[in-house]
């Protein structure tokens, strides 16, 4: 069947997931159009973490130089508990035969997302269209139609022959294709606060990602290149415009560390978390990556890199099919590879990582403390390890990564 009717694919959101496909798409010929509702970029601090297999398969689009020279490179991270202090140290450095990246890199999403709006202005065949908000979405066997509404309220029809929804967790296009979004909401939401203090000065023995378990307030405190970014649950009896307040975060941070003066907070948000998956990932002419197709709560800092492996693993099928080097049930074995590593990896891995944070029965709560001491002490069973975490294991099992 041919799939170039309209000679034209259509990506719906322009975030780092949307726009590494539209730019993959671009780089292999393939005129695209990228539809995003935001008038332009969004400074969003929700994740920063990218593991070393995503730079690998983002390296020969030049993505991942770009932002290892806007990150902050950090090859150790460690377990910690809120009493016993550090747990373990794992060292990426073990995996330099594995990736060429072997450490994990501090990059916030909207600067991904700068380098490649400026990359995407300049290819032909490229449009960007800010301002436009996917409002109806008509599939047929030969193409899709997506409406769109402008921000001056003008209704317009794009129309592709292929529609790539990269809308996040609300998806427009994964409802509007009536795919259940399977799994469960956490009843509490998290909070995520920046700030300019110095904790590494302040906390001997940290390093630049730090996960702290405690049955009662737990937390993940990173270092990104200009500020500590610290991720903490909020009791769901707190409402969200409170979460947010200067007072209830310089709460949550002298809880972490208690000094004389207040916290200079540069960033604040709340997010409802989930642990889901789409039911389907391609459904005709229309397929779903990033968040759109799975969501996961950020312990492991998974979500992001996940979502830009689905860009890879889809752009690099599309363009076989679009050039006419396959055929297009191609496309199919895109979910077969994408969807069991969002539910077997992803979201079982994160999901394990937050009940390990919050374990409030003292004999499973040492237990699986003792793991991870015993983990961190038997070279072999760490570099076993930090395969998995790391996410190398996982894309080879896959296909994706050689």
């Amino acid at each position: 069947m041919a799939i170039r009717k309209r000679d034209r694919v259509i990506v719906a959101g322009g975030g780092p997931v949307g726009s590494t496909v539209a730019y993959l798409l671009a780089r292999e010929n393939i005129p695209v159009t990228v539809i995003e509702a935001e008038p332009g970029l969004v400074l969003d601090y929700r994740a920063s973490t990218v593991h070393p297999p995503t730079l690998d398969l983002l390296e020969e689009s030049g993505a991942a130089q770009a932002m290892v020279e806007r990150g902050l490179i950090c090859p150790v991270w460690q377990y910690r508990d809120r009493n016993a202090g550090r747990i373990a140290e794992f060292d990426l450095s073990v995996l330099k035969n594995d990736t060429r990246y072997p450490y994990r890199l501090q990059c916030e999403q909207f600067k991904l997302v700068d380098w490649l709006y400026a990359r995407l202005a300049a290819i032909p065949g490229v449009e960007m269209r800010f301002g436009h908000r996917l409002s109806e979405l008509r599939a047929a066997a030969d193409g899709v139609e997506a409406v769109v509404t402008t921000q001056e309220g003008e209704s317009k029809t794009i129309v592709g022959d292929i529609l790539i929804g990269c809308d996040g967790g609300r998806s427009t296009v994964r409802r509007g294709m009536d795919i259940a979004f399977e799994g469960y909401t956490y009843p509490e939401h998290f909070l995520v606060a920046g700030t300019v203090f110095d904790f590494k000065a302040a906390m001997p023995g940290i390093c630049s990602v730090n996960y702290t378990a405690d049955p009662v307030f737990w937390y993940l405190l990173l270092e990104i290149p200009d500020m500590w970014r610290i991720i903490m649950p909020v009791d769901p009896s707190v409402k969200d415009d409170e979460a947010v307040t200067a007072g209830h975060i310089q709460g949550c941070l002298q809880n972490i560390l208690p000094r004389e003066e207040p916290y200079e907070i540069v960033v604040r948000a709340i997010y409802t978390v989930h642990q889901r998956a789409a039911g389907a990932y391609r459904k005709g002419r229309v397929l779903l990556a990033g968040d759109a197709a799975h969501v996961n709560n950020p312990l492991g800092g998974m979500g992001l890199n996940g979502g830009l492996h689905d860009a890879v693993s889809l752009t690099r099928k599309l363009a076989a099919v679009w050039h006419g080097r396959e055929d297009e049930r191609l496309l199919d074995t895109y979910e077969a590879e994408r969807r069991p590593q969002a539910i077997e990896h992803i979201n079982a891995m994160t999901a394990r990582n937050k009940k390990l944070m919050e374990e409030r029965d003292p004999a499973v709560r040492e237990a699986a403390l003792d793991e991870l001491r015993a983990i961190g002490a038997d070279p072999a069973r760490c570099y076993a390890y930090l395969l998995e975490t790391s996410m190398i294991g996982p894309l080879r099992r896959s296909g994706l990564l050689a």
